[in-house]
C-alpha cells in the first residue's frame, strides 16, 4: 500500500461512524456508497414519487369517501410526475414502476368499491420482494448484490472473486428482507381487519422510514466489507494491455524489415554473377584443343 492509498483510507476512516470503521482491508468510499443506493433504488426522489400518491389518495378518501374521486387524483399526480421526468430525461425505471402500481391499484379499487385494495397491489409487491431478499441471501446469490454489483461495477465478481463481499451482501438481504417482511405482518392484518383511512395512514407511515433505515445498514454493512472489483476498470486495462503489445510487436516487425533491408544484397561483381577468379570458375580450354595437340 502506497502513502497516498494509506491517507486516503486514514480520511475515509475519520468519516464514517463508530460502527462503520474497521482496522481490516479498505473500505468503499461513504458517500459513493450512498449515493449509489439511492440511485439503486429511486433516490429521495423516487421516495417522493412513491409516496405522494398514497398521500394523496388517503388524503381525498379521508375527507370524501369517494373512491373514484382518491383514485383519479392520484393517477392523476402520478401521470404529472412520470411526465416531468420524461421532460426532464431523468430515469423513468422507478417511475414506471410506480405508475404501474398506482394505476393497477386505483383500477382495482374503483372495479372492487373497496378503497382498500389501493394498497394491496404494493403490499404483495412488498413481500413477495421481501421472500426474493430472503431466499436469494439463503441461497448465496443475494438479490441486494445482483442489484448492486452493476452500479459498484463489479457485476457479479463478488460471488467467486470477493467472499468478504459477498457474506456482506448476503447480511443486507436479510436486512431488506427482515424490514420488508415486518412491514407486510403489520400492513396485512390492518388490510384484512381494518378501514381504509387506517391502512391508508399506515402505508404513508411506513413508506420512507423503513428504506431509510435498510439504506442506512446496508451502508454500514457495505463500508466494513472489502471494496468492490472494478472488472470493468480490468477490462479497460487488459484491453490497453494488449494495444500496447500489438504496437510493440508492430514496432519490432518494421525494425526487423528496415534491419533486413540494410543488410541484403549489394550492388557489384557479387550482385550480377559468379566470380570468375577462383579455380573453380577458370574457363577450359577450347572445344577440339586436346585432338590436335
Amino acid at each position: 500500500m502506497t502513502s497516498l492509498d494509506k491517507q486516503a483510507n486514514e480520511t475515509l476512516a475519520q468519516g464514517l461512524p463508530d460502527a462503520a470503521r474497521t482496522d481490516g482491508p479498505p473500505v468503499a468510499d461513504e458517500q459513493a456508497t450512498k449515493a449509489a443506493f439511492f440511485d439503486a433504488f429511486g433516490g429521495v426522489r423516487g421516495m417522493v414519487e412513491t409516496t405522494v400518491p398514497g398521500l394523496v389518495f388517503v388524503l381525498c378518501y379521508t375527507i370524501t369517501r369517494d373512491i373514484q374521486l382518491s383514485a383519479i387524483l392520484a393517477l392523476a399526480i402520478t401521470g404529472v410526475m412520470f411526465l416531468a421526468r420524461l421532460v426532464q430525461r431523468g430515469p423513468t425505471k422507478h417511475a414506471f414502476t410506480g405508475v404501474f402500481g398506482v394505476v393497477f391499484g386505483a383500477v382495482f379499487a374503483m372495479m372492487t368499491g373497496d378503497a382498500k385494495n389501493f394498497y394491496l397491489p404494493g403490499m404483495v409487491y412488498t413481500l413477495g420482494l421481501g421472500i426474493a431478499y430472503v431466499v436469494t441471501a439463503a441461497g448465496g446469490v443475494p438479490l441486494l448484490g445482483l442489484v448492486l454489483g452493476p452500479v459498484f461495477k463489479e457485476n457479479l465478481s463478488w460471488r467467486t472473486r470477493n467472499p468478504g463481499r459477498k457474506q456482506a451482501y448476503v447480511k443486507a438481504s436479510y436486512v431488506w428482507g427482515g424490514i420488508l417482511l415486518a412491514k407486510s405482518a403489520i400492513t396485512f392484518p390492518i388490510y384484512f381487519w381494518g378501514d381504509a383511512t387506517q391502512l391508508g395512514w399506515l402505508r404513508v407511515a411506513l413508506g420512507i422510514p423503513p428504506f431509510l433505515v435498510a439504506v442506512y445498514f446496508t451502508w454500514v454493512i457495505l463500508v466494513k466489507a472489502p471494496p468492490p472489483i472494478d472488472v470493468i476498470a480490468e477490462m479497460e486495462a487488459e484491453e490497453a494491455a494488449e494495444a500496447a503489445t500489438a504496437k510493440e510487436q508492430a514496432a519490432q516487425r518494421a525494425a526487423a524489415t528496415a534491419q533486413s533491408g540494410e543488410t541484403g544484397p549489394v550492388e557489384g561483381p557479387a550482385a550480377d554473377g559468379p566470380v570468375t577468379g577462383g579455380p573453380e570458375h577458370r574457363p577450359g580450354p577450347p572445344p577440339g584443343h586436346g585432338l590436335h595437340g
